[in-house]
């Protein structure tokens, strides 16, 4: 079964007891943030690591990242160019003496992103707590 986007859920077309199917429009009540709508290129483990880590900090080096999210190098490399594609955080490649160094730092795109996320997860966590 195919996943609903979130158009689909706010309506059911689906009849009660197998009778004919209608369009109706869900409860006009405030809707609680629902998880399916967080920014799942911050949502992972090791790009929220990468971001946050960045967010506390000027600029990292890749190796100064890599320690302080306990991510491989291949690892860190995928999910670091997937933030960069995404304009969430910046690369700058060069040499330190006949050594090279990458460094890494948080876009305002970037910085944005997490801080709409760090809001969304917020807001489900006060719904969820409400609700118990």
């Amino acid at each position: 079964m195919a996943a609903k986007s979130s158009s689909a859920r706010r309506f059911s077309t689906e009849a009660p007891h197998g009778g004919a199917s209608r369009r109706t429009q869900a409860p006009s009540h405030p809707r609680t943030p629902a998880p399916a709508d967080l920014d799942r290129l911050i949502h992972d483990h090791v790009r929220l690591g990468i971001v946050s880590a960045l967010a506390a900090n000027d600029s990292l080096s890749f190796t100064e990242l890599k320690g302080a999210i306990g991510a491989t190098d291949g690892n860190l490399s995928v999910h670091a160019r997937r933030l960069e594609e995404a304009g969430y955080i910046g690369c700058t490649k060069g040499f330190e003496g006949r050594v090279p160094r990458t460094e890494y730092r948080l876009t305002a795109a970037g910085r944005r992103a997490l801080e709409k996320y760090l809001d969304h997860m917020d807001a489900i966590i006060r719904a969820a707590r409400k609700n118990t």
